[in-house]
């Protein structure tokens, strides 16, 4: 406990826009928020006031780190299972804890456990993928097993020739896709669990860049089923925290499982505003087992779409703020402090509304506005 606060004391390893966020939550929650962060000048670093420097697979930084910690939590998956088995070892408290992150670490193992559970997910191998891609026929996908992100290790492979070498891949059938849809829930240490409105993501070139909430004309029974198995996973696994489940809906009605994410995720930053209860303090009630709070949606359509980097020069981000808010006084802005990088998630805007279209159309253009100057 902090004994200024007579609070707990939560750690999140990882400096980016997250944690940040999570940051964000903390403060109303009253609780101290400690970062590690590779520089003081990432995302989290620049706001929070107790920020600790290291990386996240250098045991001797996150057991320094964990030090007057009540828990220690993620902003990223990318934290060796060995290190979180060693520091639980050592009575820190880890959520959630490798068990359970393995599964978000690691396509191939997600894939084996949950099919030996029992759960949908498109046909795939990781044995030949060119006697796969014979059999279902091509093109499939192909990712890397691990480390990838926003598109990275992720691709159409068209003929043997667009398989990559020298680092384990899977390959997944091409499904009859309608759209990708995403169930975010939490679950707590007692195995309580509150899920979300099932959402709609929009991707481009592998990169989510709008999230619509409710999913639209989303049947309510196939919402149910998403929302019961994001739950199922979430309680199968062992999650504690956040758990987001992405989907793709087929064109013949089914739900297959994507990805999972044990953390806050980008199709749920739309709950800052957008629900009752944000996924960042959710995320945080949960590792501290505190009851759920309400997920239920503060507006009939909430639209959020992320702000990627443009190139470099031109009207700086201040101008470009100036403008926005004068043309959509209605957007909610969340900038991540970060560095200006072409297709690099800076940012995101979300708009509330009653009509989804309107949103939609409102949140692009406050997005734009942010990647390329005031439009006359």
């Amino acid at each position: 406990m902090d004994t200024r606060t007579g609070l707990p004391v939560v750690g999140m390893v990882g400096g980016g826009q997250l944690a940040r966020m999570t940051h964000q939550a903390a403060i109303a929650l009253g609780q101290s928020l400690r970062v590690l962060a590779v520089s003081p000048d990432d995302g989290a670093a620049l706001v929070a006031a107790d920020v600790r420097i290291g990386r996240h697979d250098d045991l001797a930084a996150l057991r320094e780190f964990a030090k007057g910690c009540d828990v220690v939590t993620f902003d990223h998956e990318h934290v060796p299972g060995d290190i979180i088995r060693a520091l639980a070892a050592e009575g820190h408290t880890l959520l959630p804890g490798a068990d359970a992150l393995q599964y978000a670490q690691n396509k191939r193992a997600m894939r084996e456990h949950l099919g030996s559970l029992g759960f949908p997910m498109p046909r795939w191998t990781a044995e030949d993928a060119l006697a796969f891609a014979d059999e279902v026929g091509w093109p499939v996908i192909v990712k890397t097993a691990t480390g990838g992100y926003d598109g990275r290790g992720v691709f159409v492979a068209e003929s043997p020739a667009d398989i990559p070498e020298g680092v384990e891949v899977i390959a997944e059938e091409l499904v009859p896709l309608r759209r990708e849809l995403a169930a975010v829930v939490a679950r707590s240490p007692l195995g309580q669990v509150a899920a979300y409105p099932v959402v709609e993501t929009v991707q481009e070139a592998g990169i989510c860049v709008e999230v619509l909430a409710p999913a639209p004309g989303l049947d309510e029974e196939l919402a149910v089923r998403a929302q019961r198995l994001a739950i199922d996973i979430a309680t199968r696994l062992g999650v504690v925290g956040v758990l987001a489940v992405e989907l793709f809906e087929t064109t013949d009605g089914r739900l297959l499982i994507n990805e999972l994410a044990m953390r806050p995720h980008n199709s749920a930053h739309w709950t800052i505003e957008g629900a009752r209860t944000s996924q960042f303090e959710q995320h945080l009630r949960a590792v501290l087992d505190y009851p759920m709070g309400d997920t239920r949606l503060t507006a009939p359509a909430v639209v959020m779409v992320n702000v990627l980097g443009g190139e470099p020069g031109g009207m700086s981000i201040d101008e470009r703020l100036h403008h926005l808010f004068a043309e959509e006084p209605g957007a909610k802005v969340h900038l991540y402090g970060k560095q200006v990088r072409p297709g690099r998630k800076i940012g995101h805007v979300t708009v509330l509304g009653d009509d989804m279209d309107d949103c939609r159309r409102r949140a692009r253009r406050a997005a734009r506005i942010l990647e390329e100057g005031y439009e006359h």
